[in-house]
């Protein structure tokens, strides 16, 4: 059994049931925030599913100059802070450079590390030392096994409040990635809590020419398997329309079809960890 950690009053880990992190990939508006998380909090209560809201301030690594990035960091925190205040809920979105850890700390209850990211050791080690607990996605050209130094750095801080393992597929050639499920149970090794992230699992880097691609048809075979499992969390990006969205549309799966997906996961957790519930 992984180490409990808490997301602000969200436990994750542990003894604890499945638990959802979700939200538009990046912020595209105040209402966009506001829709998705009303719907996700309506299927989160419904289901009794502890739910940790995401969208990213500013999308760094995006595949053209020409991409939408979102707000920035000062007005992205700015409307995170909102989300929080309205719904009471706790946050979690992704830093790449040291400087901008503590003022997002003091935002977010949950430091992500970007997947391409993994293993800049300044930044993970600044993160540490947040007070908060962080959550590092496995990079795409990482074994699993990997993840157990990036626990030895971050366990090597004094107060260190927590780690998520997260994992979000492998590369695979050009342009597509695939899902190891053997890394669920490899990454669970380190003792911290493991969460799969389904949306990006199934994205195709780049396919898009100056865009990635991705294919949400798969998401949900991926995350119920992933549940089977018997990971801690699932990691889901969502939108009112992906179609529109300006950023990762393709690999977002629909708010509208939310309550469908999420039921059929709590479903199979149950099975899967009945002393949890």
């Amino acid at each position: 059994m992984s180490n409990k950690v808490y997301i602000g009053r969200v436990p994750i880990g542990g003894d604890s049931p499945l638990v959802l992190l979700a939200g538009p990939c990046v912020i595209e508006n105040r209402d966009v925030l506001r829709q998705t998380a009303e719907k996700l909090l309506a299927v989160t209560q419904k289901l009794g599913l502890g739910l940790v809201f995401k969208s990213s301030f500013d999308k760094a690594n995006r595949s053209s100059i020409k991409s939408f990035r979102g707000p920035g960091f000062e007005e992205g925190l700015g409307l995170l802070s909102e989300i929080k205040k309205e719904y009471n809920l706790p946050l979690v979105s992704d830093v790449h450079e040291t400087w901008q850890v503590e003022p997002a700390a003091g935002v977010l209850d949950l430091i992500q590390i970007p997947a391409f990211l993994a293993r800049q050791t300044d930044l993970l080690l600044r993160a540490a030392e947040s007070g908060r607990p962080v959550e590092v996605k496995k990079g795409q050209f990482m074994a699993p096994g990997d993840m157990g130094l990036v626990a030895a750095k971050m366990t090597s801080v004094k107060n260190f409040a927590g780690l998520i393992l997260v994992e979000r597929g492998v590369s695979f050639g050009y342009h597509n990635l695939v899902v190891d499920m053997r890394s669920l149970t490899i990454m669970a090794k380190t003792g911290w809590p493991v969460v799969f992230d389904a949306t990006h699992s199934v994205q195709l880097p780049s396919a898009g020419q100056e865009s990635s691609g991705g294919e949400r048809e798969f998401i949900p075979a991926l995350a119920r398997a992933a549940v089977a499992v018997g990971v801690d969390g699932v990691f889901l990006e969502t939108h009112p329309c992906p179609q529109k969205a300006l950023c990762d549309g393709p690999n977002q799966w629909p708010t509208e079809d939310l309550e469908k997906l999420i039921q059929s996961l709590v479903a199979i957790d149950r099975l899967v960890k009945p002393e949890r519930y």
